[in-house]
């Protein structure tokens, strides 16, 4: 609130305004002024109806950038692991620490699914193959987003690899898928908070 929105002029109003329960993290209120906010985590203030999504910028830093409120009522979120739990259902490992329960394994590992907050409803997913277009959260191409010409696949232990139709490559963990064919969030730009 304090460094990156220059909403208060301390920590103390900081934790004024927390107290007040004036901020939201993905739709659920947060008191606590060490809350960490991470990536494509959405963060709304109440006072001034003003809605930020956290991304990763061309130098490697998270930004907040600006959203409409209807973009504040979803998130994307990557599958990071599955499990197989009692009763034969399927519980998803998703890179913000949630965990998500279905009937059935209908997605795969790496995968990004379009998640409605606060109720964690899967809305829509995105798989990682030709043509997605995807963020880049590592590596020298960080905060780029780039579409998928080839997901090469290895059975070593040396990580997977992605190359993409702008000419470089990295590996799978430092992808993001964000769309089908365009992405469905904006991009930091350089006057990004």
């Amino acid at each position: 609130l304090r460094d990156m929105l220059k909403v208060c002029a301390s920590a103390r109003e900081a934790r004024h305004i927390l107290n007040d329960r004036g901020v939201r993290v993905d739709g659920r209120i947060v008191t606590d002024p060490k809350f960490p906010v991470g990536l494509m985590d959405v963060l709304s203030l109440q006072e001034t109806k003003a809605n930020f999504r956290m991304l990763v910028n061309t130098r490697g830093r998270m930004a907040l950038v600006p959203i409409e409120s209807s973009d504040a009522t979803w998130k994307l979120c990557r599958i990071e692991d599955k499990t197989t739990v009692r009763g034969g259902k399927t519980q998803l490992n998703l890179h913000d620490g949630r965990n998500v329960l279905l009937p059935s394994d209908a997605y795969k590992t790496g995968a990004t699914l379009k998640v409605q907050l606060p109720d964690q409803k899967v809305v829509e997913a995105y798989e990682l193959g030709k043509g997605a277009p995807v963020l880049v959260t590592g590596g020298q191409h960080v905060g780029e987003i780039a579409h998928v010409l080839e997901v090469q696949r290895t059975r070593n232990p040396r990580a997977n690899t992605v190359t993409f139709t702008e000419g470089f490559s990295t590996d799978v963990g430092k992808v993001f898928v964000v769309g089908k064919e365009a992405p469905s969030i904006r991009m930091p730009e350089a006057p990004a908070i």
